[in-house]
């Protein structure tokens, strides 16, 4: 199944996944069934599931990857943050993932603690993400993070790692890709992108990331450009002001408030038109999008078609 999801990231024009915020509940069965119910299962190449956003406690990501994986046999993404686990937690959960064959894992370093949810939550970082994507290559030499063999050997493990979609500095978010792809990326996902000079900027710093790297992994690592469709105007708003490493260009943002002043329905249908021409210039572009849509897979149906 992974060998298949990776070869798709590599070989294929066409590779989407679909991001999965699991619920503050007990069950992610009613996600489960939304995603079946647009059919979203049969248009995407797989999933991903979050690991506690901004510090919010919500279900087991890697528990709900796994409940997704087996229930649409469709590869899923586990994201792990750094934020909640020492190395001997990463390493365990790994371990014990890699048994139920989930085996694509996204290296964060997670929303600091202070943003919980969750009275005097304390967080647990010992490092980055480039820690977790140290473990995992130790993992797939067979031998855990003090170089003792383990027996059995896990299956491969597939690291992805993140990015800001801009900076200040283009060249310090170009050493950062470098960084993660050096400590064995096979695959970084960017923050949404709003405008396809900046998807084509990324693009071609990656390219240049993968021939400064020393790991020969990186020759075949790949830039998964991240989309999060607006069909409001507030959100075009707070995610340029406040939410560091993306932006939202100022027509996009000018369209939606005028959008918004002749009611809800025009606003959403202008975003949605706005989103779906991003989407389809992307795709068109390079073929590989990581899709976020707090878990609007109504949203997420109507883009891909």
């Amino acid at each position: 199944m992974f060998e298949k999801f990776c070869d798709i990231l590599c070989n294929d024009k066409k590779f989407i996944t679909v991001e999965i915020n699991p619920p503050h509940g007990a069950s992610i069965d009613g996600i489960i069934e939304n995603i079946r119910k647009y059919n979203l299962h049969e248009k995407v190449t797989g999933f991903s599931c979050t690991d506690n956003p901004l510090a919010k406690l919500k279900m087991s990501g890697v528990l709900s990857a796994i409940k997704v994986q087996q229930t649409f046999n469709k590869p899923v993404i586990a994201t792990m943050s750094m934020r909640d686990k020492n190395k001997l937690s990463l390493q365990s959960t790994l371990l014990g993932a890699n048994d139920f064959d989930l085996r694509c894992i996204l290296a964060l370093t997670g929303d600091p603690a202070k943003f919980s949810d969750q009275p005097e939550v304390k967080g647990v970082l010992e490092r980055d993400s480039t820690l977790l994507l140290s473990i995992i290559y130790h993992l797939n030499n067979g031998v855990d993070y003090s170089n003792k063999a383990l027996k059995p050997a896990p299956k491969p493990i597939y690291p992805f790692a993140v990015t800001n979609a801009t900076a200040k500095d283009m060249r310090n978010l170009q050493k950062r890709m470098v960084k993660k792809l050096n400590y064995g990326a096979r695959a970084i996902i960017t923050q949404p992108v709003y405008d396809l000079e900046n998807a084509k900027e990324l693009l071609a710093l990656f390219e240049e990331a993968k021939e400064i790297s020393v790991r020969e992994t990186a020759k075949e690592a790949h830039l998964v450009l991240g989309q999060f469709p607006i069909v409001r105007a507030r959100t075009a708003n707070f995610i340029d002001d406040k939410v560091p490493g993306i932006s939202v260009p100022k027509g996009i943002i000018d369209e939606m408030n005028l959008a918004a002043m002749d009611g809800e329905e025009k606003e959403q249908e202008v975003g949605f038109a706005l989103s779906k021409r991003i989407f389809d210039d992307i795709m068109s572009e390079h073929g590989k999008v990581h899709l976020m849509t707090h878990n609007r897979f109504d949203l997420c149906s109507e883009l891909i078609g």
